[in-house]
């Protein structure tokens, strides 16, 4: 969330028509993310709603709903349309105290800003009046993803420093946070058996499910084709993204929580690798059937085993390059930044 607030202020920042005035804290230090995420509300509830005239600001953004919740406590101090943005997590988080107040922060905001239909839906089921909220996409910033390395040198660099035999098979990568609605251990026990045996499955990315994902692998007889690499440096993921023939994000419904986009797919398509993916959630947003990749049941393995088998055997190559231009049409942050300046012009004109 912090990433794509950042990278939207960045692109707002360079329309002649918009100015920023920023209030932010980047609370990545673990271990004091809640204290820090404490301390910059509060602070921001006694200094905003003076920020805010004295600036003569037409609206305010909120870049979740962690700061949205301001606007429940300053909303009689607020003379200005208020607007979140949400992307997820900060709308499903299972916890009963935060459930029963965010329907409290829509009652005090004048629009609300969801990363994809999925999270919109999620919204209006916690009370959200359907007409307040809008689904526009995550942007992306392509500048940091313009030089991914060769393909066969990323492979021979896997092969060498993970003994990962790429030579003679084809790779199947899966990025992203070990957690149970990602999939990785159903994808191991339901749909690697199904594949060829020239396949190898590799992820990156580590947490709380990582042991019980390296149990799965070992207790298969094609253990030798599962590669966990965990958590990696930036190059080693670049280099993963480029030498994997086909990204697969196998998501699984978890109750209270959600992939609200899945911008890991996007990462995918510009290293000219196209996906399969459960057609979940934000995934519905991110994919488009044939244009980056496909979407295919939640929970089938066989209709994942089948479709991995008839990208792989096709052509391949021409889809690959496709992704790249597709997503970079259709995901970039000047794309994207506009329709939200659009939409919160209206917020302003109708206030």
């Amino acid at each position: 969330m912090q990433r794509v607030s950042q990278q939207l202020i960045q692109e707002l920042n360079r329309k002649e028509s918009v100015e920023v005035i920023t209030e932010t804290i980047n609370v990545a230090k673990k271990g004091r993310i809640a204290f820090q995420t404490v301390g910059f509300l509060l602070k921001q509830m006694m200094r905003l709603p003076h920020k805010a005239r004295e600036s003569d600001a037409d609206i305010i953004l909120f870049s979740s709903m962690v700061t949205a919740s301001l606007a429940f406590f300053i909303r009689h101090k607020i003379t200005i349309p208020m607007v979140t943005i949400n992307h997820g997590r900060d709308v499903t988080l299972p916890v009963k105290p935060y459930q029963w107040f965010v329907p409290k922060v829509f009652d005090n905001l004048d629009g609300v800003i969801s990363v994809s239909r999925a999270t919109r839906d999620e919204c209006i089921a916690r009370g959200m009046e359907p007409e307040k909220g809008v689904a526009l996409p995550n942007g992306f910033d392509f500048n940091k993803l313009n030089n991914f390395p060769d393909k066969k040198e990323s492979r021979n660099r896997l092969q060498r420093n993970f003994r990962i035999p790429l030579e003679s098979h084809t790779m199947l990568l899966t990025v992203g946070r070990m957690v149970k609605r990602k999939g990785h251990e159903w994808f191991i026990r339901e749909v690697m058996p199904k594949l060829d045996e020239r396949v190898v499955y590799v992820t990156v990315g580590d947490g709380p499910e990582y042991d019980s994902i390296v149990k799965a692998a070992e207790g298969t007889s094609f253990r030798d084709r599962i590669f966990i690499l965990g958590r990696q440096p930036d190059e080693v993921l670049q280099q993963a993204y480029a030498a994997a023939d086909l990204f697969v994000m196998p998501n699984v419904p978890v109750p209270g929580d959600m992939e609200g986009f899945g911008i890991v797919l996007l990462e995918a398509n510009m290293a000219e690798t196209p996906a399969v993916a459960a057609n979940l959630e934000g995934i519905k947003d991110v994919i488009t059937q044939g244009k980056n990749g496909y979407r295919v049941p939640a929970l089938d393995a066989e209709t994942f085993a089948a479709k991995i088998d008839e990208v792989l055997t096709g052509p391949l190559e021409q889809f690959s390059k496709g992704t790249r231009t597709y997503v970079q049409e259709q995901f970039s942050w000047q794309h994207v930044a506009q329709q939200y300046v659009d939409y919160l012009d209206e917020k302003i004109n109708h206030f």
